[in-house]
């Protein structure tokens, strides 16, 4: 990946700054309970649910298995069509390649459809730097943009705002990128969303360049597909001349078959509606329909690093539903922002270490942001076990060594030498129980759960020792 946000520490600093602001936690809170609550009555509607879920699993998991198969026929189904396919090893040279498209057209500006992926590698910033201003058409990236802020939701990047905060950012910044801002607006959502169509609708119009993301590929026609709820997607696809498409390598599915399982989960489990209000679909080029010129930049940026690890590629199976950052107790007390990624969140607590390694501060500290309870893995609509990989990655991260780290991997090792001898396990527990009196309220090596939590109370008896003497508890005194 292109790198962390620029600035951003290590996840625990970031948590701990982040929970102290009370305002970010309750739009967190409101946002996050609203839209996992209706996404529950959305999927309980549906009596196969988990069968789709299986059948999603099992349909990324087979097409990872065979994925450079399935690009190389991706490939040449978009040619067939009239499209050209470009080869993006990293962010860098993914950008140089947008970049010089853009240039080639001897445009200055571009609209772009939310893509996680630019985000990923810096597209913004990389055209900036050539002279080349981008425009978010997405409601939410919008704001982001305008604020000068960062994305910290992966449906709701600007989830962290609130509808005064909104109005103030349009007040003040709309201007300076456009059509302003209309006199007196206020926060109600009708006036701000009518403020947000104005503004973009003069650079819709004006723009001959078009830059997206897909949410899926399909191998058999070359056919790309974006998921979205309020049509600028559509005019970002269908106006301009010219369109580049950044797209990670993960999003291929085969066939139009395998699609029709996705256009079932996907939008109950992120927006919680049946059907999403627009599925924009594009095949190459047409005369006389959408854009002339077609570009389509497959991105790999540590994706096939990703692959090749057997626990951590079912990360590749994400479909960026955002369901588990919904469920999530510490990204709703976090927020997105701490992660320091554009993938936030459990989802990115697993994704970022491994597209962007271990070797950072933050990005060793991203396996440890998780409690580990599991509601992400339930509520993932492609069965990802999130904890799995979590403990896999902490595993990783222990094993590099470094401050803390090789104390963790000696705790380990001593914990599994115990737990391999039973004798000297109990004799163990016997003698902390004993001694209990005497255990420091907060014990070297455990200062930072002791920071913020009580250490439970060791019990008078071992469990195994009680166990003996009720007879399982059948006789109790």
């Amino acid at each position: 990946m292109s790198g962390t946000f620029l600035g951003m520490p290590a996840f625990p600093k970031a948590a701990r700054e982040a929970v102290r602001d009370t305002t970010l936690r309750g739009n967190l809170r409101h946002a996050t309970h609203t839209i996992r609550d209706k996404r529950a009555k959305a999927v309980a509607e549906l009596a196969d649910w988990q069968r789709l879920r299986e059948a999603g699993s099992r349909i990324k998991d087979m097409t990872l298995r065979h994925l450079d198969d399935y690009l190389v026929q991706l490939e040449a189904s978009v040619t067939a069509a009239g499209g050209t396919v470009h080869w993006a090893a990293d962010a860098e040279e993914a950008n140089r390649i947008v970049t010089g498209l853009v240039k080639a057209t001897g445009e200055t500006e571009v609209v772009k459809v939310k893509s996680m992926a630019t985000q990923e590698i810096g597209l913004n910033e990389a055209l900036a730097a050539e002279g080349i201003h981008a425009y978010e058409t997405d409601l939410a990236e919008l704001i982001v943009q305008l604020g000068d802020d960062r994305p910290s939701h992966i449906l709701v990047p600007a989830i962290h705002r609130n509808r005064g905060e909104i109005r103030d950012i349009f007040r003040e910044k709309m201007a300076s990128w456009g059509r302003p801002a209309p006199e007196g607006l206020t926060d109600i959502p009708a006036d701000l969303a009518e403020a947000a169509r104005l503004h973009l609708r003069e650079k819709f119009l004006r723009a001959k360049v078009a830059i997206s993301g897909a949410n899926f590929m399909v191998a058999e026609t070359g056919t790309l597909v974006v998921f979205e709820s309020e049509g600028n997607g559509r005019m970002c696809l269908t106006l301009p001349e010219t369109l580049i498409s950044v797209v990670g390598i993960e999003k291929t599915v085969p066939t139009w078959q395998d699609l029709e399982v996705f256009l079932q989960t996907l939008p109950r489990s992120s927006t919680a509606e049946r059907m999403n209000p627009y599925t924009s679909m594009w095949t190459g080029t047409a005369d006389g329909d959408g854009p002339r010129t077609f570009h389509l930049v497959l991105l790999d940026n540590g994706r096939t690093d990703a692959l090749a690890d057997d626990i951590g590629r079912q990360a590749l199976r994400c479909i960026r539903c955002s369901a588990c950052l919904n469920v999530c107790p510490v990204y709703e007390r976090a927020g997105g922002h701490a992660y320091g990624s554009v993938y936030p969140g459990p989802i990115g607590a697993i994704l970022s270490p491994q597209l962007r390694g271990t070797t950072s501060e933050i990005d060793a500290s991203l396996p440890y942001a998780s409690s580990l309870c599991g509601a992400c893995y339930e509520v993932c609509p492609v069965a990802i076990d999130i904890p799995e990989v979590l403990v896999h990655l902490r595993e990783r991260v222990a094993g590099q060594g470094g401050p803390g780290r090789r104390l963790e991997k000696a705790a380990m090792k001593a914990a599994t030498w115990a737990m391999d001898h039973p004798a000297a396990m109990a004799a163990g527990e016997r003698l902390a129980s004993r001694t209990r009196a005497l255990h420091p309220k907060r014990p070297p090596g455990a200062t930072a759960w002791t920071e913020s939590r009580d250490l439970p109370e060791l019990p008078e008896e071992p469990f195994r020792d009680w166990w003996r003497r009720t007879g399982g508890g059948k006789n109790r005194a």
